[in-house]
């Protein structure tokens, strides 16, 4: 099968935002629960769902989904309110713009599977120039699920794209997870938290550095599938 859609993680696979965004978290915690984000539950290939629930519980919390969704609308605020910040502060990957660029000439579609919430998944890539070949439509986000699975499940159904034609690109040990649940090719790149040797001890397909190699990731999926693809009308 060709390849029709890239699922793509965000943070630490295409952007770094180097500690803001834990303060940003930090901000709207407060905001929402009235207390100071002392510690904060782990946010590798978690989901915002996840991580506000858990980081509540270290604080001795209870949440509801009121409270997420609250929670969910201040860190947009937040970011929104510190997108110069964010700009600053953080960065593209190296090979990030290359990457979308490449796919999107090969008429690919792409979309984001991400712990972000949507609303802030989109302030993140826009500070960052990273937006204009995603179609916000078909991810899916934290508000979505719980777990990546779940995630990837949605974005796939949203797509209506079979496993076969879909490839994820992340960086932890939980976006390979996702993919593998329901038969998507995975590439890793250590760009994050996770070695290479822990991608693939997860079982990722494919396992990158980083995406400065634009034809290596091409060639990770199979060049032939991606660059001879017929156009979509």
């Amino acid at each position: 099968m060709a390849l029709v859609l890239v699922l793509w993680d965000i943070d630490h696979t295409l952007i770094d935002t180097r500690g803001i965004g834990r303060e940003l978290s930090a901000a709207a915690f407060r905001e929402v629960t009235g207390r100071e984000m002392r510690r904060q539950a782990s946010i590798d290939g978690s989901t915002e769902t996840v991580i506000f629930r858990e980081t509540a519980k270290l604080h001795g919390l209870s949440t509801t989904r009121a409270d997420f969704e609250r929670f969910a609308a201040a860190l947009a605020t937040q970011h929104v309110g510190r997108a110069a910040d964010l700009r600053e502060r953080g960065c593209a990957l190296p090979g990030a713009v290359a990457a979308l660029d490449a796919f999107a000439t090969a008429r690919v579609r792409q979309t984001v599977v991400t712990g972000n919430v949507k609303a802030v998944a989109r302030i993140k890539l826009e500070t960052f120039g990273l937006d204009q070949h995603i179609d916000w439509d078909l991810g899916a986000y934290g508000e979505d699920g719980a777990l990546r699975p779940e995630l990837v499940a949605r974005a796939l159904e949203r797509a209506a794209s079979e496993p076969g034609e879909t490839v994820l690109i992340g960086d932890t040990p939980a976006d390979v997870e996702g993919g593998l649940a329901h038969g998507v090719r995975v590439i890793a790149v250590a760009t994050g938290r996770s070695t290479a040797d822990v991608l693939r001890a997860a079982g990722a397909h494919i396992v990158l550095p980083d995406l400065a190699d634009t034809e290596a990731l091409l060639a990770a999926y199979g060049r032939e599938e991606i660059t001879h693809q017929h156009p979509r009308p």
